[in-house]
């Protein structure tokens, strides 16, 4: 009997400790998923509340996928002559560095080449939207708008004219930014005899 009553005794004192042991595994488990999750969790919310920032080039692709640029475009709405122009703004604009022949001088005959530079000019930015790049002096005695012109496709008008033969260099300090460019450009215009230089 008492054999008997001793390994009743033992069998529930281990089984006692077994499961005790169980349950603070379990505790101590469960304890340290709830730590882990605790320290996580914080790193979770920063990620999600404060997502990455878009580079700058990225930023430009998402709000603007077409235009990089930010020129201003006018309206050319009428031809005075091979180098002068009027926008829609009434704004009269005389191209910098180069001089195409008279067709519109008080003063002077109509002269050589000079209707058809005024044509080139026409066919290359009349009703067209054309941007302007000025020089160091921005207006001349006359009241007119300095400037360099170019179109959307980024064609130079007032080299174009001269690399064409509808115009020759002519520029005045302290407006000189493209000199050399254009006479070297008259000068291939010259050797080419392309235009107004095709005379014998």
């Amino acid at each position: 009997m008492m054999k008997e009553e001793l390994t009743h005794s033992l069998t529930h004192s281990l089984t006692h400790s077994l499961t005790h042991s169980l349950t603070c595994a379990r505790q101590w488990f469960l304890s340290l998923l709830i730590g882990l999750f605790l320290l996580i969790l914080p790193a979770c919310n920063k990620q999600i509340s404060n997502p990455p920032e878009l580079s700058s080039s990225q930023s430009s692709l998402v709000s603007n996928p077409v235009s990089t640029t930010n020129y201003t475009y006018y309206l050319v709405t009428r031809i005075v002559d091979g180098d002068t122009i009027v926008l829609s703004d009434k704004t009269k604009i005389r191209y910098i560095g180069i001089d195409t022949p008279e067709t519109k001088h008080p003063k002077k005959p109509v002269q050589y080449f000079g209707k058809e530079a005024s044509e080139a000019n026409r066919k290359l930015v009349e009703r067209k939207k054309v941007r302007l790049e000025y020089d160091v002096q921005k207006t001349d005695k006359y009241k007119r708008t300095l400037a360099y012109v170019y179109l959307v496709d980024g064609t130079f008008v007032n080299a174009w004219l001269v690399e064409n033969g509808y115009a020759r260099v002519s520029t005045y300090p302290p407006n000189v930014k493209y000199q050399q460019k254009f006479i070297e450009l008259e000068r291939k215009a010259r050797e080419e005899k392309r235009g107004l230089w095709g005379v014998n």
